[in-house]
């Protein structure tokens, strides 16, 4: 019994090392392939950081065993979006991409100091904020998505702001009610467990499934208490509902 759990550990040891090696193989490629887009309208970088999206699935699913399943995609309306997605892993950065047809996301500033990665998500139209400005940074965010949304893109945000891990205290930072506030467009909750299977700070890869649930819209324009109660409501009762489901098919 003791050689068949190393033997499996290695094995799973050997499928995550694998499958990081082709994570950034494969984003290397498609930001080599990005290249000549930059002198291309924006459109043609946001279907290549798709692309990334959906084939990074496909290998995680290929090498380590990981699928996914999407419930509720019926429920995503047309044209610009506030989608507010539930943040346990690196999943949910690239995953979400596909899901929408113009997607962008609000990200650290910083990330786009990182050569070629960074000018990737620059083209993109991807939204940087920098955390340490304060009211500034929460203004900029605000005018930069709404421009993003006149633009008829969907704008992902993590309102916790960094990763969780399953079953720890939610921290909604109130920013994400600033933004809204300041918008004329729904918002999309999305709860996930996918940091039962990418845990975060952590090296090895899970197989299982992945759920995701995207819920019903907010409309815009709720009063900023209802806004919050609401949003924070939806995202954590079916984070936790997802988050023992997969814990018993791990069990099991």
């Amino acid at each position: 019994m003791p050689n068949a759990i190393s033997a499996s550990f290695v094995a799973l040891v050997a499928r995550s090392l694998l499958f990081n090696v082709a994570f950034y193989l494969n984003l290397f490629l498609h930001m080599l392939v990005a290249i000549p887009t930059f002198v291309l309208p924006q459109p043609i970088m946001v279907q290549i950081s798709r692309s990334w999206g959906a084939t990074s699935l496909w290998l995680l699913r290929t090498i380590c065993g990981i699928k996914v399943e999407w419930h509720g995609r019926e429920k995503i309306p047309p044209g610009p979006l506030l989608v507010a997605a539930k943040h346990q892993s690196a999943w949910e950065t690239f995953a979400l991409l596909p899901l929408f047809p113009n997607p962008t996301a609000i990200v650290k500033r910083e990330l786009f100091r990182i050569p070629l990665f960074g000018w990737c998500m620059w083209k993109c139209g991807m939204i940087g904020i920098d955390r340490s400005s304060g009211r500034d940074a929460l203004t900029g965010m605000v005018g930069r998505t709404r421009a993003a949304l006149a633009r008829g893109r969907q704008v992902i945000i993590f309102p916790e702001g960094t990763r969780r891990a399953p079953g720890a205290a939610p921290d909604y930072k109130l920013g994400i009610v600033q933004l809204y506030a300041g918008l004329d467009a729904p918002c999309l909750p999305i709860a996930l467990n996918s940091g039962l299977f990418w845990p975060r700070r952590r090296f090895v890869r899970y197989p299982g499934t992945v759920r995701v649930e995207i819920l019903d819209p907010l409309p815009p324009h709720l009063p900023k208490r209802e806004f919050f109660a609401r949003l924070r409501h939806d995202i954590e009762t079916a984070t936790a509902r997802l988050v023992a489901q997969g814990e018993r098919d791990v069990a099991a």
